[in-house]
């Protein structure tokens, strides 16, 4: 056996754009120890792609999230903020103000301060509000979210104290009124949103409305982050698919002490938790010592404040979830058949495995469990899955009955033109490969489409 290269010369002699020296030497002494020296370029390509990057998502999963959720362009020059600054006297100022008093207006709240997400916002709404204390909930609304958040869990290590209310399927005012009859400090009633699953059949919850006349603070952790029910910031009625979803406004309006809820799903934002409601709760809130372990940073509260103003100023076609959200499906169509007969002319016959079909997306992000979204897109006989995520940028399709599907509900127009070139080069080389093995396909399992698990 011939002496392997030193870990420097491998390194040096790499190829992989972009990838500095320090990761061609971690990939070079990975190669040299596997014996894989050969196979170099093929790891440092391999480990250029673990990194964070672009992906176009033709899933038809609104709020992906193994993608980010909601899509959101940020660019900003590198320049200081007055983060923490007041600028009329020039002394140390809150950096929950500026954007907490945006988003307080947009939902109607007297204040509203901003975590890291909203999970953070429950666990910190607890502890400032509850810890020591009762904590009212029904025993239908003790979910489970992605990634082990359980209410159980998290009440726990506020230090506030579970008192469960109800059955899994029936919760009535009266089991609420006998929590706080019989529990001697009673710091909430907490009303959690089931946004990743329904129950139907012999149910019965409270709404806000009724347990407000309890005499108790209610807490309600709306999850999704839809603003208005109203959707003001649209042409036109809301989307008939946000039917029953609660909404900030409305639930302060109907009662609510304060309403939690995230910045990347219905918001169309960046990852954060958002607490707004009644201000003297909301002090308390950022008050308590957890705020400053969950504070986010000015980036994120800069595409909190851009996307706040856009809503205000009732520009929906400026958020690109809502973009995407609200496209007509005879203009999802008339994309498909354009870019059906793009790739067509670029690679003749094989062409004839793709076609424009109607498709159905759906919200995703643990949102909206059982509604779809008619949409329209591509279909390819057989899985071309694997090819379409090695393109750069990478696409992410999903399979179906041993086909391949992209929806161009998720897909941004401008991405159109990459996605035909992924789509002939995708297409020419499983033509070229049917010649040599006489045709043969493979088909893959389904892609996840509720945007929790690993996609296709």
């Amino acid at each position: 056996m011939s002496r392997p290269p030193s870990v420097d010369q491998l390194a040096r002699s790499i190829e992989a754009d972009g990838l500095p020296h320090p990761l061609r030497v971690e990939v070079a002494r990975r190669a040299i120890a596997d014996g894989r020296v050969d196979d170099a370029d093929d790891l440092a390509r391999a480990r250029r792609r673990r990194l964070l990057t672009p992906v176009i998502n033709a899933t038809g999963v609104l709020l992906h999230t193994n993608m980010g959720r909601a899509p959101l362009g940020v660019t900003t020059e590198p320049s200081f903020t007055n983060l923490e600054l007041d600028l009329a006297t020039g002394k140390r100022g809150s950096r929950q103000h500026a954007v907490g008093d945006l988003l307080a207006t947009a939902c109607g709240a007297e204040a509203a301060m901003v975590v890291n997400n909203c999970a953070g916002a429950v666990l910190l709404t607890l502890a400032a509000l509850g810890a020591g204390r009762g904590v009212a909930v029904s025993r239908g609304e003790l979910v489970e979210i992605g990634g082990g958040f359980r209410i159980p869990d998290v009440m726990n290590q506020s230090g506030a104290r579970l008192v469960e209310v109800g059955t899994t399927n029936r919760s009535r005012l009266d089991d609420y009124a006998r929590a706080r009859d019989t529990d001697d400090d009673l710091a909430m009633v907490l009303k959690v949103h089931r946004s990743n699953y329904t129950i139907v059949g012999f149910t019965e919850e409270v709404e806000v409305d009724r347990l407000a006349t309890l005499g108790v603070p209610v807490v309600a952790d709306i999850g999704s982050g839809l603003l208005d029910a109203a959707c003001p910031w649209l042409d036109g009625q809301p989307p008939s698919w946000l039917e029953g979803e609660p909404a900030a406004r409305q639930t302060l309006k109907a009662g609510a002490d304060l309403v939690l809820f995230s910045g990347d799903k219905l918001l169309g934002g960046p990852q954060a938790g958002i607490i707004a409601g009644r201000r003297d709760l909301v002090e308390q809130c950022g008050r308590h010592p957890l705020a400053r372990a969950l504070r986010p940073g000015d980036l994120v509260l800069l595409a909190l404040q851009d996307l706040t103003l856009a809503y205000l100023d009732r520009r929906g076609h400026d958020i690109p979830f809502w973009r995407m959200a609200s496209t007509p499906v005879a203009e999802l169509e008339r994309r498909a058949e354009a870019i059906v007969a793009s790739v067509g002319a670029a690679v003749g016959a094989a062409g004839g495995r793709l076609a424009s079909a109607a498709t159905e997306a759906v919200p995703g992000g643990g949102t909206l469990p059982t509604v779809t979204i008619p949409s329209h897109g591509l279909r390819v006989d057989g899985d071309v899955t694997e090819p379409l995520r090695a393109g750069d940028p990478p696409i992410v399709a999903r399979v179906e009955e041993g086909s391949t599907w992209l929806d161009l509900r998720t897909v941004d127009p401008q991405a159109d033109d990459e996605l035909i070139d992924a789509l002939a080069r995708a297409l020419g080389q499983a033509d070229a490969g049917d010649a040599t093995t006489g045709g043969a396909t493979t088909d893959g399992a389904t892609a996840t489409t509720d945007g929790t698990g690993p996609a296709a």
